[in-house]
């Protein structure tokens, strides 16, 4: 299993997400989607591999890089 590349810390449970930052630009990015912070905590984007994870939510911890893609099947 890898560690996702980025993981942006968010206050909603809502997010998008185009690829773009970090030296990046938007027409280099991908297209942009919304994605939803579930029960977990946490949701993985599956063009680029951010990482959202919902701040004070049961996935905000150290041990948040050892965690499996929610895809992946993981589990609480």
């Amino acid at each position: 299993m890898q560690t996702p590349p980025e993981i942006i810390r968010v206050h909603a449970r809502r997010v998008a997400c185009d690829g773009s930052g970090h030296g990046i630009s938007a027409a280099l990015g991908h297209p942009r989607v919304f994605l939803e912070i579930d029960e977990h905590g946490y949701v993985d984007c599956g063009y680029c591999d951010r990482r959202f994870v919902l701040e004070g939510g049961p996935a905000d911890n150290p041990a948040l890089a050892t965690r499996p893609d929610i895809a992946s099947g993981a589990s609480l």
